[in-house]
């Protein structure tokens, strides 16, 4: 009886180890992928850059120099009739050669070679008759240079002559008029008439007459 025990369990045990040895064999588990490390690129992109062209810069127009080159224009004188002075014909009043009379102007006349702020004569009258037709004003430009120094100062504007409404045209002008600054105890006044159009633009000029009249503060 003891026998058919442990053959029993003999042959149990075979079969076990049979079955153990017959069993499929798990399939092996495949590792998780992992994902690549992504690499990153960088591009450089060169972008043309296109120059703007910058505005011209504006080209001031010219501008007249002022007289006796050229000066600002006064307003015309007003259309009157004053009557006009007594011609020019004492011993004392001075008649322009026609050479000085710059082609628009004649009969060019100057009452005296002096005059003075407090002793008299005080006052000194310029006469011009037009010869250009299209002169409607006459401008008086003067500098005073003092007789003993070599200081020469810039023109300045005087007044404007009086006139008929034709071809006439007249100035009274004092030692008064002269503008403090411009005053010189004892000065050549070197004058030039301009001439104007109804638009303001200069037509003509007498030339520069200097030396032939004195300016003066006080009696000599």
């Amino acid at each position: 009886m003891k026998k058919v025990i442990v053959l029993s369990l003999v042959i149990a045990v075979a079969l076990s180890a049979c079955d153990a040895m017959s069993a499929p064999t798990p399939a092996p588990v495949a590792p998780t992928a992992v994902p690549p490390t992504a690499e990153v690129v960088v591009v450089t992109v060169e972008v043309p850059v296109v120059p703007t062209e910058a505005a011209p810069t504006p080209v001031p127009s010219a501008t007249p120099l002022p007289p006796p080159t050229e000066a600002p224009t006064q307003e015309a004188a007003a259309a009157t009739e004053p009557p006009a002075p007594a011609a020019q014909s004492g011993s004392d009043a001075l008649m322009l050669e026609a050479s000085m009379s710059g082609g628009v102007f004649e009969n060019v006349s100057v009452s005296g070679d002096k005059f003075s702020l407090r002793c008299s004569p005080k006052e000194i009258t310029f006469d011009a008759t037009s010869t250009d037709i299209y002169i409607t004003q006459v401008d008086l430009y003067y500098r005073i240079r003092d007789k003993h120094s070599n200081d020469t100062p810039p023109w300045a504007y005087a007044a404007t002559f009086q006139t008929d409404g034709g071809n006439h045209f007249w100035l009274t002008y004092t030692g008064e008029d002269v503008k403090p600054d411009n005053r010189k105890a004892q000065g050549w006044f070197d004058f030039q008439l301009v001439g104007i159009n109804k638009y303001g633009d200069v037509v003509g000029r007498t030339e520069h007459i200097e030396g032939l009249v004195t300016y003066m503060i006080d009696c000599p």
